[in-house]
């Protein structure tokens, strides 16, 4: 629950109200402490974009459960794109967009008819042009099935925005696992000029470091993240085996046992 709560940022009393309504099943584990899975993550996270809309806590449970009530048991709601329209709560499923408490269907584009022929421009629910973070969140949605669409999509968010850090870091993620390396390196500096020292953003730039062989540079990275958020086990953790590689068994055992402190469960 407490990791829940620091990697989501969304209160307590939301997560439980949530588990309480059935929309996520978290197993139990030592002491009972909740274990999320990974689809529990996708439903919280979720209601933390509805909460970050301004949709009043008792509208988000209201329509989740009226949405539960219209959904077939087989159909998880992490299977569907959930938003908001003001302090609406809208459901998006393949082409359809719906309204969750009230079934009513809502139009996704608008017409603009231009030099004799008509056009299709695509706008964001309240009808203005796509912001950044609507650009993001596309690109969240479709980094699973088309990764180059994606990173078009998170471009389309710099444009908007240049300091979305969110986009800055999934652009060069998914440019290092494309390989193309060069273009990675460059949006993480780019990112780091715009948007300051991230921990993540560090981490990242470690890892694709380490995979171009500059190993003394992703050691810099990964101890600037770590100064910043020293909770980031993967972080200990690849620093532990970098340390051991270049011959500094003493830093490798400290980062190993912090690592092994920070994942270790909690009772």
């Amino acid at each position: 629950m407490r990791d829940v709560e620091r990697l989501l940022r969304l209160p307590r009393s939301t997560i439980r109200s949530l588990v309480d309504a059935g929309f996520v099943s978290p197993e139990r584990g030592p002491r009972k402490s909740y274990l999320f899975s990974f689809q529990d993550l996708i439903v919280l996270r979720t209601a933390q974009a509805l909460a970050a809309a301004k949709v009043p806590p008792g509208r988000i449970t209201k329509s989740l459960k009226q949405l539960r009530r219209h959904l077939p048991d087989a159909m998880p709601l992490s299977g569907l794109s959930i938003g908001a329209v003001g302090d609406r709560v809208v459901v998006s499923e393949g082409a359809s967009r719906w309204q969750a408490e009230s079934g009513q269907y809502l139009l996704a584009f608008d017409g603009d008819p231009a030099d004799g022929s008509l056009s299709v421009v695509e706008r964001n629910e309240a009808g203005a042009a796509m912001s950044a973070e609507d650009w993001f969140e596309r690109g969240c949605k479709l980094e699973g099935r088309d990764s180059g669409a994606a990173r078009e999509a998170y471009g389309r968010a710099l444009e908007a925005d240049a300091t979305h850090l969110g986009a800055r870091i999934n652009l060069g993620r998914l440019l290092h696992e494309a390989g193309r390396l060069a273009d990675a390196e460059r949006v993480y500096r780019e990112a780091i000029a715009a948007c300051g020292s991230d921990p993540l953003l560090l981490y990242n730039l470690g890892v694709l470091l380490e995979d171009l062989g500059r190993r003394n540079e992703a050691m810099e990275a990964y101890e600037r993240a770590l100064h910043r958020d020293p909770r980031l086990a993967d972080c200990h953790y690849n620093l532990a085996l970098l340390c051991k590689t270049l011959g500094n068994p003493r830093h490798a055992i400290r980062h190993m046992a912090q690592y092994r402190r920070l994942v270790k469960p909690r009772s």
